[in-house]
């Protein structure tokens, strides 16, 4: 018997990822709500010309909203791809910390 609980997360896994891909690459290309305000309280200057998270492994695979092995000319494509791996990602770390949290609280006989 399949848990009711377990086909609510994975139907909302299905629509986040499919949300992921078909709409992210028609995101606006206009800067974000970090960026805007950086620029209006100019700050924006202060920023290091090599953002610390360049030396983190994955951003040998993916660059901002994009995968790097994907030539620019299909850049709907990679932006599809790395929306849906992000939200892999974070639904994996999420499944993972509930996992253990749940295991870890269960009343102990």
């Amino acid at each position: 018997m399949i848990n009711k609980n377990l086909i609510f997360v994975f139907i909302g896994l299905a629509l986040a990822l499919s949300m992921a891909g078909f709409l992210s690459p028609f995101a606006s290309k206009e800067p974000d709500g970090l960026d805007r305000v950086s620029k209006d309280l100019k700050f924006a200057e202060k920023a290091t010309s090599e953002s610390p998270t360049k030396r983190l492994p994955f951003s040998q695979i993916f660059d901002e909203y994009s995968v790097k092995a994907i030539p620019k000319e299909n850049e709907k494509l990679s932006t599809a791809i790395a929306g849906v791996t992000g939200t892999l990602v974070v639904f994996g770390l999420a499944w993972g910390i509930g996992k253990l949290t749940v295991r870890n609280s269960a009343p102990k006989e």
